[in-house]
């Protein structure tokens, strides 16, 4: 009986010991998505909507322009609470600095409750997940908390339906099959069938994650952050081989999608401007999986304007920062998509710039 109560006993104290192991923890939120889902229009209601938790945001865009940094930037209390990784993909190419980035912020982890962890609309999170989970430097410091992929209810489908060389993974899908809570963005621009539609397909891919209906990425924040909703099981049953240092999976081909950056100085010409979109759009919307901007249009004195993109949907307006007295009004573009002529959109765009008569 002393025995056994000394087994008890040994065994209640291992189990305190890994559960306050596991809370020592600075628990990562991982939000994915396809290009244009939504995901910054949701780190930033997130950094506004609570004043509890103190982030640090870890940024991470496809592009040759950075321009979602900014976006960020606005909502943070510190602008140092934001670390940018734009050297490329963050589960491929950048996965190195991923490493990097959490062993150097692991000295001072424990001013932050949570690490936002924004990945690009190309990243396969599966990589991530695996870095997290067994590379012992960042293992011993963090855990994955949640796994949030935002889904376009307009676009998803075409992306999820996309045809892929052999070999080569489908971003769209593994956003959604590893996910354990999947927001489902942009529902008030379809229809009630199109959306049933889209629930089944999601379904169908993952039955296990969590689906919430949104607008404008605005989703209960009670029902996202700080649920350690991140379930390893349920990656298993996805891939069962995942935690094998062999297991072969799908090639991570960014090489499929361009992007092409232009930046310039000047104000622009608004007609001409809009001629130039709507004339873009109307030929090239499919091939258009993102399109994004800083611009300094004449006339309008020290007002920034934003525009974001994904495919025929453009939203336009003013940013909440403008021009500042003295700053250089340097436009930015960002196209992300197939088939893109950068010789041809650098010159048409820089036809827009108004000129002095």
């Amino acid at each position: 009986i002393i025995l056994l109560l000394l087994l008890q006993l040994l065994f209640s104290y291992n189990n305190i010991q890994s559960i306050m192991s596991t809370d020592d923890k600075t628990p990562i939120m991982v939000v994915t998505g396809f290009l244009g889902s939504g995901k910054t229009t949701l780190v930033n209601y997130i950094l506004k909507e609570q004043k509890e938790w103190k982030i640090a945001v870890l940024e991470n865009e496809f592009g040759e322009v950075a321009i979602d940094d900014g976006l960020v930037a606005e909502s943070l209390d510190a602008p140092e609470d934001l670390i940018t990784m734009d050297n490329g993909c963050v589960c491929c190419s950048v996965r190195g600095d991923l490493i990097r980035t959490l062993g150097q912020l692991s000295a001072q982890r424990k001013k932050f409750d949570t690490i936002l962890l924004e990945t690009t609309g190309l990243a396969d999170p599966a990589p991530i997940i695996y870095t997290v989970q067994t590379n012992p430097k960042i293992s011993e410091h963090y855990k994955i908390d949640s796994i949030i992929c935002l889904a376009d209810c307009k676009h998803i489908t075409q992306h999820l339906d996309e045809i892929k060389p052999e070999g080569a993974v489908n971003e769209a899908q593994q956003q959604v099959a590893f996910a354990d809570k999947i927001l489902l963005n942009k529902i008030d621009l379809v229809t009630a069938d199109e959306k049933k539609a889209v629930l089944e397909r999601l379904n169908s891919l993952n039955k296990f994650a969590t689906v919430i209906e949104t607008e404008k990425s605005r989703a209960p924040l009670g029902k996202i952050i700080g649920l350690n909703s991140f379930n390893m099981d349920s990656i298993m049953d996805v891939d069962p081989k995942f935690l094998e240092e062999d297991n072969e999976r799908g090639e991570h081909r960014t090489d499929l999608v361009q992007s092409v950056g232009v930046q310039f100085e000047g104000n622009l010409h608004a007609q001409w401007f809009n001629m130039f979109m709507m004339d873009l759009l109307k030929e090239r919307a499919a091939d258009l999986y993102r399109t994004k901007g800083l611009l300094s249009f004449h006339g309008q004195g020290n007002v920034k304007f934003v525009f974001q993109g994904v495919h025929e949907q453009i939203n336009f307006g003013p940013s909440k920062t403008g021009w500042k007295d003295g700053e250089k009004r340097l436009n930015k573009f960002v196209f992300i998509g197939k088939n893109l002529n950068r010789g041809e959109l650098t010159k048409s765009l820089m036809e827009c710039l108004y000129k002095e008569e």
